[in-house]
This record gives structure tokens, C-alpha cells and sequence, in this order.
């Protein structure tokens, strides 16, 4: 990604600053100086990025925004080091809002896609509807599939307040219904179907 879009620039901004005559050269030769470079930075900068995000969530223990976050500001910081304390506090500052202003927007732009708004109402009793419900999907000679249930109307509701939901809320854990004992699933132990045998009898 950083190849493709290094290149793209430095392509542009050689034809740009070339002579008349000689742009087409002039940009090919500013990609071939500094596209690898750019490509470089970039795959170090998504290397560190990504190990600064695995060792969040394993120390964390959580698959969550903050992971990203966190991981922005400690590899602009790490990036920086070498320029002094100073910058590289500047610098991890920086990737910390950089990255919360894009899980910000992703998340935004999930929960938007996620509740559609301002649809018309779906007809109830219309009978056209319910007959082509009920000839659609399976084979003949095939069981149907059980209809889908909805979702509890506890999941469906929202935290209050337009920040409030931002980075989710934590979910109380209820007691199991075993008394606090550990259920052991069996399905290992149990026998499996048979593999059947395809072979000409």
C-alpha cells in the first residue's frame, strides 16, 4: 500500500517539477528514487504497528478500540525515539489521535450502517407475500429451515447519550444457572456420524 501510493506521489510530483520535455522521465525517475523508500517506511511502520496491537490484546486481554489506540501512540513514540524524549512524546501523542480519529470513524460509520433509519414499514398480512415466503427456499423432498428467531431487545438497545456507546459498555456477567460449577461438554467424547464410503458396490 505504501509502494502504490508512494509511487502515485513521487510520480506526480516529479512530472510536476520537471522541465518541459522532460516530465515523463523526470517522474519516472522520482518513483524509481523514492517509492522503495516510502514502501519501507510504511511496512515498518505497519510491522511495529501490528506488534504493539497483538501484545495489547494479550496483555489486555480484550479485542477492543483502545488496543488500536494505544498501539498507534507506542509505535509513533518508538518511531521517534531516536530524536530525543521530546519528540518522541510528540510523536506518540500524534499516533494516539490519529488512530483514535480512525477507530472513531470506523465505529461511527459502523453503527450507522448497522441501523438503518427511515425505512418504510414492511406489510404484515399481505397474502401475495406470505405465498412467495412460503415457496422460497429448499429443494423439493427437502426438509425446511426453521425460521430465524430476533435478537432479545436487550441487545438492541443503546447506551444513552451520543458518546456514551462510543467504546461499548461492559456486560455484567451473570451467574450460570449450575450453581458456579463447571459444566464439561461431551461432544468429544461422543461417537461421530460414520464417514460414508463412496466406494462401487
Amino acid at each position: 500500500m505504501g509502494a502504490v501510493g508512494g509511487s502515485v506521489f513521487h510520480f506526480i510530483k516529479g512530472t510536476y517539477n520537471s522541465p518541459n520535455g522532460m516530465r515523463l522521465s523526470g517522474g519516472a525517475q522520482a518513483l524509481r528514487m523514492n517509492a522503495p523508500r516510502v514502501g519501507g517506511s510504511f511496512a515498518v511502520w505497519g510491522g511495529l504497528f501490528s506488534t504493539f496491537d497483538c501484545a495489547m490484546v494479550y496483555a489486555r486481554q480484550k479485542e477492543d478500540p483502545w488496543n488500536s489506540i494505544i498501539a498507534g501512540a507506542a509505535t509513533g513514540g518508538f518511531l521517534s525515539m531516536r530524536q530525543g524524549p521530546g519528540a518522541a512524546g510528540r510523536s506518540a501523542l500524534m499516533g494516539g489521535i490519529l488512530l483514535a480519529l480512525i477507530e472513531g470513524a470506523g465505529l461511527m460509520l459502523n453503527r450507522v450502517l448497522a441501523n438503518p433509519q427511515n425505512l418504510p414499514p414492511l406489510p404484515d398480512d399481505d397474502p401475495n407475500m406470505a405465498a412467495a415466503m412460503a415457496g422460497v427456499g429448499g429443494f423439493p423432498g427437502m426438509p425446511q429451515a426453521p425460521p430465524m428467531a430476533p435478537p432479545p431487545p436487550e441487545a438492541a438497545s443503546s447506551s444513552g447519550g451520543w458518546l456514551g456507546g462510543l467504546f461499548g459498555k461492559k456486560e455484567e456477567k451473570k451467574p450460570a444457572a449450575s450453581g458456579g460449577k463447571s459444566e464439561i461438554l461431551e461432544s468429544f467424547d461422543t461417537p461421530s456420524t460414520p464417514i460414508p464410503s463412496f466406494e462401487y458396490k
